[in-house]
């Protein structure tokens, strides 16, 4: 499933290119995503792109009279097209502009979605319940330390949690909580202030680091050139189940949890 980093390349590989340009038409070629793509959002021809943001894992399209909301699901990609190139069979949404080139949404599974709105994207009921951007100055480690009392889930969980902080999905997680040196399982309320301060920095390290390398590619995800995200050559640990640990050699240990994968050191994470 693509995460915020893989979210956050497709932004920033699509945005020069379309940013300012007029949409000519958007065409819609399969309308059955998660939710109904609206009939609304065709107003969005004949106006003017001003701008690509990203809340959480959602994209959004910036236009004066509204913004489609844009959701790449669990194997949803966006890239920019030629005007002639033909559209494959999972190729649902092309937004087209004045140019002739093309922002095509290609989504096997169906479950992304593209949306309208005329109101303050902030306020849409998909968005106004999440937490803050983990690569901003809102999250640091005393606000996830006070979040975090009384709490009896897994760290792993809790950090995984998008009402605490969007973006660490399940790969993220488990390298964060690795260079944090912290046990997945271990209690969201059992972890002490000063170990916060060092999962803050390793969730804000792992992000960078994999949004500087265009993401990571597993299955289906690739970035909006085109191009396959190099996150996974440098991963610790997800993808690794009794593999040594580049730390101290032992080999690492998979479980489940929330029925998804898990992987850690057993000398390394307390």
């Amino acid at each position: 499933m693509p995460e915020l980093p893989e979210v956050e390349t497709t932004r920033r590989g699509i945005l020069p290119h379309i940013v300012g340009q007029r949409v000519k038409t958007l065409e819609v070629r399969q309308a059955k995503l998660r939710w109904p793509v609206p009939d609304s959002i065709h107003q969005v021809a004949g106006k003017k792109l001003l701008d690509v943001e990203r809340r959480g894992k959602y994209l959004l399209f910036r236009f004066r009279n509204g913004t489609v909301i844009a959701h790449l699901g669990m194997s949803g990609s966006m890239r920019i097209t030629a005007p002639d190139e033909p559209p494959g069979f999972h190729d649902h949404v092309d937004m087209v502009f004045s140019d002739g080139r093309r922002l095509r949404y290609c989504d096997p599974r169906r479950f992304g979605a593209w949306l309208w709105t005329e109101e303050e994207p902030a306020d849409h009921p998909l968005i106004a319940s999440l937490g803050p951007e983990p690569l901003t100055e809102a999250f640091h480690a005393t606000y996830l330390h006070g979040k975090s009392r009384g709490r009896k889930s897994s760290i792993k969980a809790f950090i995984m949690d998008s009402h605490i902080v969007v973006g660490v999905g399940n790969i993220y997680a488990n390298e964060a909580l690795f260079m944090a040196g912290i046990h997945p399982k271990r209690a969201a309320g059992k972890v002490s202030a000063a170990r916060y301060e060092k999962l803050v920095q390793a969730i804000k390290q792992v992000l960078a680091d994999a949004i500087n390398m265009g993401g990571t590619t597993l299955r289906d995800f690739v970035g909006g050139d085109g191009k396959p995200g190099y996150f996974q050559q440098t991963l610790r640990v997800y993808g690794r189940a009794n593999r040594p640990c580049r730390n101290c050699q032992t080999p690492l240990k998979e479980i489940r949890l929330g029925q998804r994968s898990t992987v850690f050191c057993k000398l390394c994470q307390t």
